[in-house]
């Protein structure tokens, strides 16, 4: 199998880094990804400035490597068009310092680099961890489920709309309770807009703001990795609400 590995938080990253070598025992690994951090960029594409990818080495586990001065998903649409080899048989977007869950989905360079897979044909998975730290509790578990589910895919496949979006807890791998089949929750964040002023008086606004978890529904992803386990969400993005296609043709806009 060949194996397109991306992220957003950055080439460097050391999630990065420990998937391709775990994945590397399943298939043939490439890796594109954002030469700098990117993340909260969601499924943003650059159209405005060349791209410019670099060929680096010094990635154990990858038969190519590139760094691009792009987005997760500009990294995956030229990585599948133009800078890989082999075409990609699965996109492994992470693993993500931090979760996302929820309506993080919309915001995720991580999710978005893995929809960017379904857009271009490429069955994906994302995987992020509960952990904005340098410990990076539960790494090692991270690496082992993302392999586990590359090799499931390869042989049973996905429905060709969806992705497949893991979540871990920040938890030693041998305290997390087991994995559970979930659904996205609802995230909504409070106080997300900060204001201050800069050392000339001059406002300026940074984005930030807690966490609050709408949906804690028993088979919420949310309340799945609060609770100890690691969540898998089988996500899909169809847009049209069908149910309500047949009332708003009957309002006659026209």
């Amino acid at each position: 199998m060949n194996i397109l590995v991306t992220n957003d938080d950055g080439i460097r990253s050391r999630g990065l880094r420990e998937l391709v070598k775990v994945l590397s025992e399943v298939g043939n690994v490439s890796v594109v990804a954002p030469d700098q951090e990117r993340s909260g960029t969601g499924h943003a594409v650059t159209m405005h400035r060349p791209l410019r990818a670099i060929e680096i080495t010094g990635i154990p586990g990858a038969v190519q490597a590139f760094q691009l001065d792009g987005t997760p998903a500009d990294c995956v649409k030229l990585g599948v068009e133009v800078l890989l080899e082999q075409r990609p048989q699965l996109v492994v977007s992470g693993v993500n310092a931090g979760p996302n869950l929820g309506t993080d989905v919309l915001y995720s360079g991580t999710v978005s680099a893995a929809v960017e897979g379904l857009i271009m044909g490429v069955p994906a998975i994302a995987v992020s961890i509960a952990d904005h730290s340098e410990e990076w509790l539960g790494l090692d578990k991270a690496v082992e489920v993302a392999a586990r589910t590359a090799q499931a895919i390869g042989e049973k496949g996905l429905p060709e709309d969806t992705l497949l979006n893991i979540n871990l807890p920040r938890l030693p791998a041998e305290e997390m309770k087991g994995i559970k089949i979930t659904r996205v929750g609802i995230r909504r964040y409070r106080d997300f807009v900060e204001k201050r002023k800069d050392p000339w008086g001059r406002p300026y606004f940074w984005l930030t703001g807690e966490a609050v978890d709408m949906d804690e529904g028993p088979d919420s992803d949310t309340k799945a990795v609060k609770d100890g386990w690691i969540s898998i969400t089988p996500v899909r993005f169809r847009l049209t609400h069908e149910e309500f296609l047949e009332e708003l043709a009957s309002w006659n806009l026209d």
